[in-house]
């Protein structure tokens, strides 16, 4: 018979045990995405990537051709991390990348969390490739897009068959935080789920303007 143990599972994220990889944020990727608005995606984006900062998360940033076809990486991650080293690439895995594995394995740790553009090419590529290298993989669905919304669920339905944990861009971050008395990231992790977590930041809003509510901290 099982015993219950007020601890946290093996396979929910935590700070310290994951790398995050974010492929290919560029204007001319997101031209052609259409299963999630550009304003949607670009909030997405950046509510990972602070998520990923304020928990001090390995994050390994990567585009494609970026000087020749797609351009830059989406300022709202950029901003993010001003003084990270994007990785430009040729290849659309970027798993093939020595580059990656390099930073990969410098990170050291064995899950993988994944979001970019397109879902069904530069996320299916390492997500399959890493998966069989024995890393836990999990995606980002709304911090990802593809150029139709059947492109997007056939590629997310092919990952999770092969393993992969899908999970959201908000979930990301209260995943992190996880208990509302970490009183560290207590404050950041609210002021990122006002600005960039919709229905539920304007919830934060009121509850704090009109009865000066917490979460318990």
């Amino acid at each position: 018979m099982s015993k219950a143990q007020a601890v946290a599972g093996p396979k929910l994220l935590s700070p310290s045990n994951h790398t995050l990889i974010m492929i290919d944020h560029q204007s001319q990727m997101a031209f052609a995405t259409k299963s999630i608005d550009a304003v949607t995606l670009r909030n997405n984006a950046a509510l990972v990537a602070k998520a990923a900062k304020e928990f001090k998360v390995p994050v390994i940033l990567t585009t494609v051709a970026e000087k020749t076809f797609s351009g830059p990486i989406f300022t709202e991650i950029k901003s993010v991390f001003p003084d990270e080293v994007v990785i430009d690439r040729t290849s659309m895995n970027t798993w093939e990348d020595e580059r990656i594995s390099v930073r990969v394995n410098a990170a050291g740790k064995n899950k993988i969390v994944l979001a970019g553009l397109w879902t069904g090419v530069c996320i299916v590529g390492p997500m399959l490739s890493a998966i069989e290298q024995g890393f836990e993989v999990y995606v980002i669905a709304d911090a990802c897009g593809d150029v139709s919304d059947e492109a997007h669920e056939r590629a997310m339905q092919r990952m999770i068959q092969a393993g992969a944990q899908p999970m959201t861009s908000l979930q990301y971050l209260l995943e992190l935080q996880r208990d509302w008395s970490r009183s560290e990231s207590y404050n950041q992790t609210v002021a990122t789920a006002i600005e960039h977590g919709g229905a539920y930041g304007l919830g934060l809003i009121y509850a704090k303007t009109m009865f000066g509510a917490s979460e318990g901290h």
